[in-house]
């Protein structure tokens, strides 16, 4: 796998959008400050993720950072600019703009992903980490909880035991222990992690496209239905994406024995 190239980000934009052939690529580019999120980072990020959503071209979204950092939450030292804790509560949510996405989310966690860029990366669908990456929901170092998803994302992933650990030490976990957990999918060398992460997008993107976002939706139902509603959800989004043009045309691809050609339809 080669290098990621660092001529793609702008060094001027603290959070870059870029097209691969049908790969979004997201990348928080403040290496200065571990890529920490601010107001004008959480405009630039919602923007993004609107035009995945409304486009065809993007089948699939990879996040990324530049640096040491995928993202070390939101900078700390605009935080007393909120004029009242209800400000603040009605802030732009980044972690809730990311949930937005209608597109498949794969996280390229290159090095620290903690507080709310550890939300954001437990936002989206796939996780895959650099050796050198460290993970943590620091906030109650701070004096505060993680508010963008953070226990509930955490206990679905990892359990309660390991998530209580996280939430109420604040201490960092390793790549390799997240990937014990099965908070993380794949574990990579620093130089590889973005070409990884392209790689699994592509695979993705070239996969029927309705049928992809069907199944993130199915998969988030998974999560919040009873078992039997969930099933019977699914047989339905099942049935959707049967009436397709893109399922007829994998059925007629499987006889012909060609590859099929997915148009979003």
């Amino acid at each position: 796998m080669s290098a990621p190239d660092s001529s793609r980000v702008d060094p001027d934009t603290p959070l870059t959008f870029d097209i691969e052939g049908q790969v979004g690529i997201i990348t928080y580019n403040r290496p200065e400050k571990l890529n920490a999120m601010t107001p004008q980072m959480a405009d630039l990020l919602v923007a993004a993720i609107a035009h995945c959503n409304a486009s065809d071209e993007v089948r699939a979204v990879v996040l990324t950072g530049t640096g040491k950092a995928f993202c070390a939450g939101s900078d700390i030292s605009l935080l007393d600019t909120y004029a009242t804790a209800w400000d603040f509560r009605n802030r732009t949510e980044y972690c809730d703009a990311l949930r937005k996405l209608r597109k498949p989310s794969i996280a390229a966690v290159n090095g620290y992903a903690f507080g709310g860029g550890f939300e954001m990366a437990l936002s989206c669908d796939i996780r895959i980490a650099a050796t050198t990456a460290r993970l943590a929901a620091p906030e109650i170092k701070l004096g505060w909880i993680g508010g963008g998803g953070m226990t509930a994302l955490l206990a679905q992933s990892i359990g309660p035991s390991n998530a209580a650990m996280m939430i109420m030490t604040g201490e960092p976990v390793t790549a390799e222990m997240a990937l014990s957990w099965g908070l993380i999918s794949e574990v990579h060398p620093a130089s590889e992690l973005r070409t990884r992460a392209v790689e699994i997008a592509a695979t993705i993107a070239s996969r029927a496209p309705i049928a992809a976002e069907t199944a993130k939706s199915n998969l988030a139902a998974a999560f919040n239905m009873p078992l039997e509603q969930a099933i019977a959800y699914e047989r339905d989004l099942q049935t959707v994406c049967f009436a397709t043009e893109d399922a007829l045309e994998g059925r007629a691809a499987f006889a012909a024995k060609r590859p099929p050609v997915f148009r979003r339809r």
